[in-house]
């Protein structure tokens, strides 16, 4: 089926903006997921590789953790905008 058929289908099933924006936000909250891991996942090796530059690998891990977080909760604003 072509992409325009199923957004019919989508449109004529009683499918409702908020289910929509709720699977949309799902999707999209794994990202920052993934991201918070690999920034810590990357300190801990260069804590292991190099353990004197743990204070700085952590400041700038700390700072792109908030990053990330921040994206994700821009995520979360969204869906209300796109639910109401």
């Amino acid at each position: 089926m072509s992409a325009i058929v199923l957004a019919q289908e989508a449109a004529t099933s009683g499918v409702t903006n908020a289910g929509l924006a709720a699977i949309g936000y799902g999707l999209a909250a794994i990202g920052p997921g993934i991201g918070v891991g690999l920034i810590f996942s990357s300190v801990i090796s260069g804590t292991a590789r190099q353990p004197e530059a743990r204070g700085v690998l952590l400041g700038l891990a700390w700072t792109t953790f908030a990053i990330v977080e921040v994206l994700a909760l821009l995520g979360f604003v969204v869906y209300f905008l796109a639910a109401g």
